[in-house]
Parts: C-alpha cells; sequence; structure tokens
C-alpha cells in the first residue's frame, strides 16, 4: 500500500511511491516488515510475507499453498480439518485413521459428530436405540440381552419374570418355588410370613410354609411317642386306618419289635408282632 507515511519506521528510506506495512500505528517498507515480523510457515519454514496469506492454527502458521493434508496433500482451506499430534489431516484421512467405527452399523463416526460410548463400545447417537421400539437410548437406563439394547419397559414386557406373589416385575435377584418366580421378599410362609429364601419349608396346595407353621396347621401325632410327623426331607412315617407312627416308633406294644415290612395284629389300640398277638 502506499500512504503519506514518508520514511519506514526501521531502515528510515523512503516510503515515497513504495508499498509498506503498517504496525501499531508505524509504517515499515516491506523489506523490513518482513524480516522483523513476518512468521515463518510450518511447512516450508520461509517467513510468510506480509503480501502472502497467512493462515493461523493454534499458535502456528502457514503459506495458503503449504496449508494441506498431511496424509493426501489435498488443501485445508476453507475445508474442516481435524489434528493429531500437531499433524493435520482432513477429516476424510482423520477419519480412516483414527475415528471409531460405530458397533451397530460399523460405518466411521465422524469427527464432530456426537458418538456414545457403552461397554468399550462407541455407537452413533442415532444408532444406539432401543432393540424393541427403536427409540433413542442415550443416557437413558438401559438392560442389554444378547448384545441387544433395550430400554427398561420393552426389556420388562419382553423377557422380565412376575412375581407369583405380588405380580411385579423382578429386576434382579428372585427365588423359583413350582417353576414360579417370586420376588425374595415376597417368598413367605403362608402361615406367619417369615421370609423362607434360605429356610427349610415345605409346601400344602402350592403354598410354601415354614417348619414351625407346617407342623402347627398339618402335621400329624405319631400314635406311638404323641410328637408331630412332620414329613420333611427324607423322614419316613407309617400310617394304618388313620393313624400315623414315626418309621422307629412303628413297634410291637410288647416286645418292641419293629413291624416295619412286618406282618402285625391289632388289639384295641394296640398294634402287635404276629407271636405276641397270637400268644
Amino acid at each position: 500500500m502506499t500512504s503519506s507515511h514518508t520514511d519506514c519506521h526501521f531502515c528510515l528510506q523512503s516510503l515515497r511511491g513504495r508499498k509498506y506495512a503498517l504496525r501499531e500505528e508505524n509504517a515499515y517498507c516491506v523489506p523490513c516488515y518482513d524480516s522483523l515480523y513476518a512468521n515463518p510457515c510450518e511447512e516450508c519454514k520461509q517467513p510468510i510475507e506480509c503480501n502472502s496469506k497467512d493462515l493461523a492454527y493454534k499458535g502456528r502458521h502457514w503459506h495458503e499453498g503449504c496449508f494441506r493434508c498431511a496424509k493426501c496433500s489435498r488443501s485445508l482451506v476453507e475445508k474442516p480439518f481435524a489434528a493429531k499430534d500437531e499433524v493435520l489431516l482432513c477429516t476424510e484421512c482423520y477419519s480412516d485413521e483414527y475415528s471409531s467405527k460405530c458397533f451397530h452399523c460399523q460405518k466411521t463416526i465422524m469427527p464432530g459428530s456426537r458418538k456414545i460410548e457403552f461397554k468399550g463400545s462407541s455407537w452413533h447417537e442415532s444408532c444406539f436405540v432401543c432393540q424393541h421400539c427403536r427409540q433413542p437410548l442415550g443416557t437413558k437406563p438401559l438392560i442389554t440381552k444378547d448384545n441387544e439394547n433395550y430400554c427398561v419397559p420393552c426389556f420388562e414386557k419382553q423377557f422380565a419374570h412376575h412375581c407369583y406373589a405380588c405380580k411385579k416385575v423382578i429386576t434382579s435377584g428372585g427365588v423359583t418355588y413350582h417353576d414360579q418366580p417370586w420376588h425374595k421378599e415376597c417368598f413367605v410362609c403362608a402361615g406367619c410370613k417369615t421370609q423362607l429364601s434360605g429356610q427349610r419349608f415345605t409346601s400344602k396346595d402350592e403354598y410354601p410354609y415354614c417348619v414351625d407353621c407346617f407342623s402347627k396347621f398339618y402335621a400329624k401325632k405319631c400314635a406311638a411317642c404323641k410328637k408331630l410327623i412332620t414329613a420333611l426331607g427324607s423322614a419316613k412315617y407309617i400310617s394304618f386306618e388313620e393313624r400315623q407312627w414315626h418309621e422307629e416308633c412303628f413297634n410291637c406294644a410288647k416286645c418292641s419289635v419293629s413291624l416295619v415290612g412286618q406282618e402285625f395284629l391289632t388289639q384295641q389300640d394296640d398294634i402287635l408282632c404276629h407271636k405276641c398277638g397270637s400268644a
């Protein structure tokens, strides 16, 4: 440019009829300005003279012709680009080298686009959806089954078990009884309502009972020792004409020999071995 400034601020030579540059209201001839203030180009290392376009990025400078992708050499002027370890790359080369691929569609997640990270994999935001209703999951609670993601309502509708007692969804844990799922806290004695998970229990009419309640409501008394016959586990008992005996109590009333598997006779309320009954 030319102006009314008469001398170069540095070399003091006349600027009449010459191009010059201004810096802080001082005029410099082009050679002085370039030697004092021109930025070196990152690519060619030559100064970017005042009559050249200076492209800057994060404190570094390039000639317009040197501002290119480090891999394919295409110009980056007025085009989107990305930087990796101070190297400039066009978006296509950056994607090929460094961008993640979507776990769902296997396509590149382009720089600048939003992605979702989940269980060590990356997803396009538009691909991270419920497998059933296809609605975006974003940051919503979700449940994964067979590598597919579901929103909680869809998972419960499709897969979750409902408690046999309260009919509500069992989200974790639970107890299986008579092929039916129960919440742990719902699996209680039908009599006293004590939780039965991890405890000994028996059943009556498909309802579970703790040992005490079952004995109280349903167990019969041994005709010999008068104690309850609970029939829990592998316990065995003998039944005859609406009377029951513990297996170890089913003995001859006179000689006390065991009558289990033997012929026996009855005399009023007593049971006798064949020998004692025939005497």
